[in-house]
């Protein structure tokens, strides 16, 4: 009966501790893309990102310019080509098509790459501090809001103090 009885006892006191942490437990939620977009640093990626696109535009701009140029000249002087002459500018149009379409696959691939070497920076900042946050309010599961369903009044919100933490208003 006394081993029973401690058997009750001691699986209470496991019950009852295991409520009282679960009691204790904090969640938090935070606009991650909100934070992203207030960061100054963001502006400035941003800002480098555009005039990169700017210049990949002009080029690609010249290279159709080309094409339309060289496609006008054919069509006009088609009947006083020769077969060879023709079938050469023909090719040439050919290749320069090529070109343009090896350009814009090489220029977005290009902004891509530039977008990732300015932008992870700045996630890793934002991730980080969000990190030193939740772990200065006793957080133990930060949720970002734009996937979260549904969120209680009890869920701290940590947009505004990472804001703060990193001196954005």
């Amino acid at each position: 009966m006394k081993s029973i009885f401690k058997i009750c006892l001691v699986a209470v006191m496991f019950l009852s501790a295991g409520m009282v942490n679960a009691q204790t437990l904090k969640f938090a939620h935070i606009d991650s893309q909100a934070l992203i977009e207030a960061m100054p640093e963001t502006k400035t990626a941003q800002a480098s990102i555009e005039k990169e696109a700017k210049g990949l535009e002009d080029q690609m701009g010249a290279l159709q310019k080309e094409y339309q140029t060289k496609l006008a000249d054919l069509s006009d002087n088609e009947d006083s080509l020769t077969e060879i002459v023709y079938q050469s500018k023909v090719e040439d149009l050919q290749g320069l098509q090529q070109r343009i379409q090896n350009f814009n696959s090489s220029a977005q691939q290009r902004l891509q790459q530039k977008q990732g070497e300015l932008m992870q920076p700045i996630f890793t900042k934002a991730n980080e501090m969000i990190a030193t946050v939740a772990k200065e309010q006793g957080v133990i599961y930060v949720f970002d809001s734009n996937a979260v369903l549904y969120k209680s009044t009890a869920s701290i919100d940590l947009l505004p103090l990472v804001k703060a933490k990193l001196g954005i208003q």
